[in-house]
């Protein structure tokens, strides 16, 4: 089985290029979690369109340029920015800068993405949920989910606060910071959840399966359903990173409730 924690370096290589870099943090079957550098001007895939699951991204550095629904109106998110888009959405992306840029790719559920990326590394034909845009064009672009740096439903508890930036069927995504000491929830797992965290600040001490494991920045932590697990914020310092629950199971409403 997959280590729960991936720490950086520790990735499964999946392409490995002067312009463009792809490693494969997560393979969990209800989420599978890439992480990429694109250099300037290196171009993602064609418009395509996903059936059954959601493609999601977190910018880490530099930007990319999103074009999406039917006319492929561009957008240009930015470091801190989140995209998710759903089932029926055309989308396509590229880093139409002048800079590097490096971000997370989240498919929900995996939808064969994993096998699909081993076999374009490794020379085989396998295809996943990803098609042609059709014909009617597809889902409106208003359907997609485009979060800006700091944006998102602020939810505060004591000294965590957490921005929901996704509360969607297939994944709840939110970016938390903490500031000081945060003991975090009691031992528990989830039934049918895979429960993701990702560095981005500072570091977390994550208990799985009564081990604690230390968890620094760009380190990802993919707990699968059935697993004990908490994690906790013990320096005076600040934490940052992120949350994922895929599916989201209740959890983005559970937050609200235990949130101020």
């Amino acid at each position: 089985m997959q280590d729960a924690i991936v720490r950086p370096g520790g990735a499964e290589t999946i392409t490995a290029k002067a312009n463009r870099e792809v490693v494969l943090l997560a393979d969990r079957g209800k989420i599978s979690i890439t992480h990429s550098r694109y250099g300037p001007g290196e171009r993602g895939p064609d418009p395509h369109v996903h059936r059954e699951h959601t493609d999601a991204f977190y910018v880490l550095a530099g930007e990319l340029t999103f074009k999406l629904g039917p006319t492929g109106e561009p957008t240009r998110v930015t470091a801190g920015a989140f995209v998710a888009v759903p089932p029926k959405v055309v989308h396509s992306f590229a880093n139409e800068s002048s800079a590097e840029a490096k971000f997370l790719n989240f498919h929900c559920p995996d939808g064969g993405f994993a096998a699909y990326m081993r076999d374009l590394r490794d020379g085989g034909d396998a295809s996943f949920d990803s098609f042609d845009p059709p014909a009617d064009g597809g889902g409106p672009a208003a359907d997609a989910i485009v979060s800006g740096p700091g944006e998102g439903e602020r939810l505060a508890s004591r000294n965590r606060v957490a921005l929901l930036k996704a509360a969607e069927p297939d994944l709840c995504f939110g970016e938390w910071e903490l500031d000081g000491p945060f003991d975090g929830p009691d031992l528990h797992h989830h039934d049918a959840e895979v429960d993701s965290f990702y560095v981005l600040e500072g570091e977390l001490a994550i208990t799985v399966d009564g081990s604690v494991r230390e968890a620094s920045l760009d380190t990802l932590a993919s707990i699968p359903p059935g697993v004990q697990h908490s994690f906790a914020h013990t320096g005076p310092g600040r934490a940052r990173f992120l949350n994922l629950h895929t599916p989201d199971g209740g959890f983005a409403d559970y937050l609200r409730r235990v949130s101020d």
